[in-house]
């Protein structure tokens, strides 16, 4: 299986701009720029904005995975990641993941976190990443 994107960009660095798009069409000459990446409240997207849902959305299924395998299905699963973008470097020097779910019968919360560290150990996404990531869960609450 391949999944592809592709990347159009015109103009220099801080004053161009591109557009990025999927087959999907969810992603559909998106725009993305300088100022996207770097400025707040600028309209379009960015890579570490993408690389945040892509493992946000990965995780999530993956802790759904884990839960299915046991015979137990989610309830509600709620996931934000929040990529540390180091600025000075300009390198990525971690995500971490908030994890909220609502409480399931007869798994108790320490189950529950096993499962979903064995999620952000198994997700595709964070066996792609070359950077800490660390968990937060919260459980039934």
């Amino acid at each position: 299986m391949k999944r592809t994107a592709k990347a159009h960009w015109k103009g220099n660095l801080k004053e161009g701009k591109g557009e990025i798009s999927t087959p999907s069409t969810i992603l559909n000459q998106t725009n993305y720029s300088f100022k996207t990446r770097f400025e707040q409240g600028v309209v379009g997207t960015n890579p570490e904005e993408l690389i945040a849902a892509a493992h946000a959305g990965c995780f999530t299924m993956a802790v759904s995975a884990q839960l299915t395998q046991k015979g137990i299905a989610a309830n509600d699963l709620e996931t934000e990641a929040i990529l540390d973008l180091d600025m000075v470097g300009l390198k990525i020097d971690g995500i971490h993941l908030d994890l909220k779910a609502a409480a399931i019968d007869g798994l108790s919360e320490a189950q529950f976190k096993e499962i979903a560290e064995g999620a952000r150990a198994g997700c595709i996404v964070s066996k792609a990443l070359n950077v800490p990531i660390t968990l937060s869960v919260t459980y039934g609450k």
